[in-house]
């Protein structure tokens, strides 16, 4: 039986807590609290199937623009979550990474991201990215001004900068660009997530809702990606010959 080819990186849009719970007439937290657990199963299955990183889209910029109530309910269970679900991580050889406008967040939610990045910072299994307070223009501006620093300080000259000399500045800079993303929810867009690193990303959108994404659902992503031939520009006959 053939060995189909994994994604070393799988970057995930976990869309559709809210609606879960909406259709079941229950209130939003619900569905949030339902999707902590389908975070923590595809989690231990990436990590079960060898997957090098998984980057997940906990928090965009825009969701500060939801209701104050629903954002302190977040913030909330990120750090419940960050109290919880660390030591097991840890256990399991998970290292975690934390990408995204921090400065924005609580000192209280800092400092545990702080100390679960420095507890994790040894393991090797799997790395754990969770983008928090992130956004994909954010990302490249920050990286830009980065740069444009160090051409004002005469460490750069403009002339220099390229795609290579700019990359390393992004949040994932140090990672392995996304050969899968996956989107949960039904909707049909990367909303801000990436913008850089998805350059070559297959896509992969799934009408589950994401508390119901399971691992037949990873499977069958996961399928859909042994199935594609990745060109990066070429033709399929060099792609074949290579």
């Amino acid at each position: 039986m053939e060995v189909k080819a994994l994604p070393r990186h799988i970057a995930v849009i976990m869309d559709g807590n809210g609606r879960w719970a909406a259709a079941r007439a229950l209130p939003r937290p619900a569905g949030h609290r339902m999707g902590a657990r389908a975070v923590r199963q595809v989690v231990e299955n990436c990590a079960r199937r060898g997957i090098e990183v998984l980057t997940l889209f906990a928090f965009s910029s825009e969701n500060w623009r939801r209701p104050k109530e629903e954002v302190s309910m977040l913030m909330g269970r990120f750090l419940e979550a960050l109290d919880t679900e660390v030591d097991q991580l840890h256990g399991n050889g998970i290292r975690l990474r934390f990408v995204g406008n921090l400065e924005r967040l609580s000192t209280a939610l800092r400092e545990r991201i702080s100390a679960a990045e420095r507890l994790t910072a040894g393991n090797t299994r799997m790395t754990l990215v969770v983008a928090i307070a992130y956004g994909g223009r954010w990302d490249i501006a920050r990286a830009a001004r980065t740069v444009a620093a160090r051409c004002a300080s005469g460490e750069m000259r403009p002339e220099d900068i390229d795609e290579t000399t700019l990359a390393p500045y992004l949040a994932l800079g140090d990672l392995p660009d996304p050969d899968l993303l996956i989107r949960t929810g039904g909707e049909r867009r990367i909303s801000n997530f990436l913008l850089w690193n998805l350059a070559y990303t297959e896509l992969y959108f799934s009408d589950a809702l994401w508390p119901d994404f399971d691992e037949a659902e990873l499977a069958a992503a996961l399928d859909f990606f042994g199935r594609r031939q990745r060109r990066f520009g070429l033709t399929p006959g060099q792609v074949e010959r290579r």
